[in-house]
Parts: C-alpha cells; sequence; structure tokens
C-alpha cells in the first residue's frame, strides 16, 4: 500500500510518501506561517524523488489537528484538491493520536502537548497496549498548564512543543505524588511518517472521510472561560457581584454630592 502523508497542525511542516512501513521520500521543515506556499511544491518534489505519480497511490492521509487552525486548513484544502482530482481515499488522523506513535515501545502513559492560544495547551494520553494498540486515556483537550497537570494521575511520559512553551508551567501544578519523564528531542514534533502508518490501518479498515470533512478543533465551552475569568463564581454569585459593585458606585456618588462645598 503506498500512501501520501501530510502533517500541518503546527509550524512544523512534514510530508512523507510510504509504501508499508517503507519510507519512500519525507521532508520536515519549519514552515511557520508560510505552509500554504510551501506545500505543494513539497508534495511535487517527493512525487520526483520517489518515482511516483499521484495515480500509484493507494490513498491519502491528513493530520486534522488539535493545532494551528491555518495550518489545518491548509493541509486539508490541499487533500482535499488532491482527492477530488484523482478519487483517491482520504483517511483523516487526529495529530496528538500521531505523535504518540513518535515513541516506540513506551512503558508508561504518553502525553503529546501542542500550544494552543495565549497562555493554554492541546494534549491528550495515549497508553501502548501489549498486543500493539494505543489506547486513548484521556481524549484530546484544551486548557491552562493546571488543566493539564490535573489530568496526570500516574507517572506519564511528556512532550511536544506545549511542553517547551509551558513544561515549567505545567510542573509548578503538578500533584507531588505524580512523576513526569520528558521525552528526547526527536520526538517533540508531528511526523508525517506516524500520519501514514495511522493512516495505512484505517484505509484497511475501510475508515475514509466522507464528503463532509472538519478538521478536529478542541474548544473549551464558553461557559468554562467565564468561570475562570470570574475567579471561580458561579453566575449567582457574579449578578451579586455586579448588583454589589453598581451598589457601592451610586452611594459613592451620592456623597460626593452631598459633601457641603468650603466657602
Amino acid at each position: 500500500m503506498k500512501i501520501l502523508a501530510v502533517e500541518t497542525a503546527t509550524t512544523w511542516q512534514s510530508v512523507a510518501i510510504l509504501e508499508d512501513d517503507l519510507i519512500l521520500a519525507r521532508s520536515e521543515q519549519e514552515a511557520g506561517g508560510v505552509q500554504g506556499a510551501l506545500l505543494l511544491p513539497t508534495i511535487d518534489r517527493l512525487f520526483t524523488q520517489s518515482g511516483l505519480r499521484l495515480g500509484d497511490l493507494s490513498g491519502l492521509a491528513c493530520s486534522i489537528g488539535p493545532g494551528s487552525f491555518t495550518g489545518i486548513r491548509v493541509g486539508l484544502a490541499t487533500c482535499l484538491g488532491l482527492r477530488g482530482a484523482t478519487s483517491l481515499p482520504l483517511v483523516l488522523v487526529p495529530t496528538l493520536e500521531a505523535m504518540a506513535r513518535n515513541l516506540d515501545t513506551p512503558t508508561i502513559p504518553v502525553c503529546p502537548v501542542l500550544v494552543s492560544r495565549r497562555g493554554e495547551v492541546y494534549w491528550a494520553i495515549f497508553r501502548r497496549t501489549g498486543d500493539g494498540r494505543w489506547d486513548r486515556i484521556v481524549p484530546e483537550q484544551v486548557g491552562t498548564p493546571g488543566a493539564l497537570a490535573q489530568s496526570l494521575t500516574e507517572p506519564t511520559l511528556v512532550f511536544g512543543d506545549g511542553w517547551s512553551a509551558m513544561g515549567s508551567e505545567i510542573r509548578a501544578t503538578l500533584s507531588e505524588s505524580v512523576t513526569v519523564t520528558v521525552g528526547p528531542p526527536h520526538v517533540f514534533q508531528p511526523s508525517a511518517v506516524h500520519v501514514a502508518h495511522i493512516g495505512m490501518e484505517r484505509l484497511r479498515r475501510g475508515d475514509i472521510a466522507g464528503d463532509l470533512v472538519t478538521p478536529l478543533y478542541v474548544q473549551r465551552a464558553e461557559a468554562e472561560i467565564q468561570y475562570e475569568r470570574s475567579g471561580g463564581l458561579s453566575p449567582v454569585a457574579r449578578r451579586r457581584q455586579r448588583i454589589d459593585t453598581k451598589a457601592t458606585e451610586r452611594v459613592a456618588r451620592g456623597r460626593r454630592r452631598s459633601r457641603p462645598r468650603e466657602v
């Protein structure tokens, strides 16, 4: 089985063409903000290197996030265009699931972490089973370093650009009973090779994308965001706080107006 895999969910662009477990061509580079200009020329170059054409492929695999909204849309739009031109089956692969495969045979749960909006990260937790499968212990999440730390309940291997950016904040709120091991530098970036591996597994099962294709956008509930901004107050308590504040302001204005003028 031959497959083209595209990974653009972060600023790191990874593209690969595989035949089963054999990597025929591969390209990885920093491409922050310019995936739209780099992706198609990269794909064309890999076809030249591999000696293949689009029609030689068995399918396409695309990473769908979570991650950079712009990067995900570029990769997905490109793969949809290739599917439209060739009728090749397209497989969608969650980015964090593919990142977990960066580690060969971990003996503890693994937690890939990616940068989200300012002050927040994306993460999920996976465990490799004895028969080689990967179980998703904690599904894709987005939140503060403290929220991630709370989801770590046992020794875990962590890695990814989110850990690079916010590892100290995560450690600061981690339970004393939980230890984390940081993965080696070479596993921190998403890889199209592992997108391809998962893609081939799903192609064999017939798990292909239909007409309606959407990225995996993991967003926090607005209620949760407002709850944090309020300092953890309930809606009733917030309303009471606003009423008390306005009442205090009215009393203060009244006192200023009733103060006698000096002669």
